[in-house]
């Protein structure tokens, strides 16, 4: 964990003497205090995980989780557990701890307002820097565990994918479909799911971030999936598009382009590549196409501990592709009335180029209705 301290460090101000993250109420919870404090479960709620600039790290918990954050310290000597009873004992806690502090940077990018009253209160002589760009930088570049677990759920997701074909079957709803892809993760292996499972049947796959409802399958209706899973924290993103039923000329032509465009992207691929030509080499196969325009968001983006993990692939992207990035790569096409494709991946930026770290077929599916 010192190294990941470290990392953050080096983009921070010299001036800064910690940095403080203090997690809210589920959902806030900010991932950096896990990136900072890699314990496997638990939820954490309000507690403080306080980086010092020599790579050490006071961990703040309550009683609840005070066994969770000792077990994942006990082979770190530069992590100390501290158990708290209620916030006034961690406000005096936090103050024995840092003393003296003059600068302390917090992640202005998840912190409540509330809590921040509350770190404000402890600290009031206080000068506040905002760390929201440190921590970012430091998470996109993947360590060697992170991008095992990664590979581990992108697995559990590919799993689950070559599976779909069996669950498709005449009359079952787009909800019933969603609940099978999930209970499905779980017995993979899964944590839970990452976000919420997409599964749209014909004109709802025309809608990239649809909510499934009750529309039955019927033959002929195409279909998209979009799912992921956690597994120890970390996120998979993966979607496979099928056809339902005898062969759609227009839907397979749909689904050949978004594969050629997925193969031009990753083409582009590499260490110092930037975001928006790799978006680009994309678009350009599907502006060359029929469907002119009906790439209608960006290409991909960061996948880490959270499924949009620091920046987006887009038109607009400056950012630079690096070694130990873990991203996405997931072009479609949507025809409003009749149905749409995207093809997801996960993958590493490696200093060859790239590795698949999903791994189910990509090609045009056919399932018999």
């Amino acid at each position: 964990m010192k190294a990941r301290v470290l990392r953050v460090f080096e983009q921070l101000d010299a001036h800064t003497d910690a940095l403080v993250l203090q997690n809210s109420i589920d959902p806030h919870l900010d991932q950096s205090f896990f990136y900072l404090f890699d314990v496997p479960s638990g939820l954490f709620e309000g507690s403080v995980a306080i980086a010092h600039r020599d790579g050490r790290l006071d961990v703040l918990s309550s009683l609840l989780e005070e066994e969770s954050a000792r077990q994942a310290a006990k082979h770190d000597s530069s992590v100390t557990v501290h158990a708290m009873k209620d916030n006034a004992d961690r406000e005096k806690i936090v103050k024995k701890l840092l003393p003296n502090a003059g600068t302390i940077a917090l992640n202005f990018r998840e912190l409540t307002h509330e809590t921040f009253l509350q770190i404000e209160k402890a600290f009031p002589s206080a000068k506040w820097a905002d760390a929201s760009a440190a921590v970012r930088k430091a998470r996109m570049i993947k360590d060697t565990s992170e991008i095992a677990r990664l590979e581990k759920a992108a697995l559990i997701g590919s799993a689950v994918a070559k599976k779909i074909p069996s669950m498709l079957r005449t009359g079952i709803t787009e909800l019933e479909l969603a609940a099978e892809i999930e209970y499905a993760m779980g017995r993979e292996g899964a944590a839970g799911r990452s976000f919420a499972t997409i599964a749209g049947f014909g004109p709802d796959g025309a809608e990239p971030h649809f909510a499934p409802g009750g529309r039955k399958l019927e033959p002929g209706m195409s279909i998209v999936c979009d799912f992921g899973a956690f597994y120890e924290r970390y996120a998979s993103d993966i979607t496979r598009s099928f056809h339902f039923g005898p062969r759609d000329a227009e839907m397979k032509h749909v689904h050949d382009t978004v594969f050629a465009a997925q193969e031009a992207a990753l083409a582009v691929v590499r260490d110092g590549a930037i975001a928006k030509d790799v978006h680009g080499a994309a678009a350009k196969v599907i502006d060359a196409s029929p469907f002119r325009g009906r790439f209608t968001h960006g290409l991909g983006h960061s996948i880490g501990l959270a499924v949009h993990d620091g920046f987006g692939m887009n038109p607009l992207s400056e950012e630079p592709l690096q070694t130990g990035m873990t991203i996405t790569i997931e072009p479609g096409i949507y025809l409003p009335g009749k149905g749409g494709v995207r093809i997801e991946d996960d993958i590493v930026v490696t200093d060859e180029g790239y590795r698949f770290l999903t791994k189910a077929p990509r090609e045009y599916l056919e399932v018999a209705a």
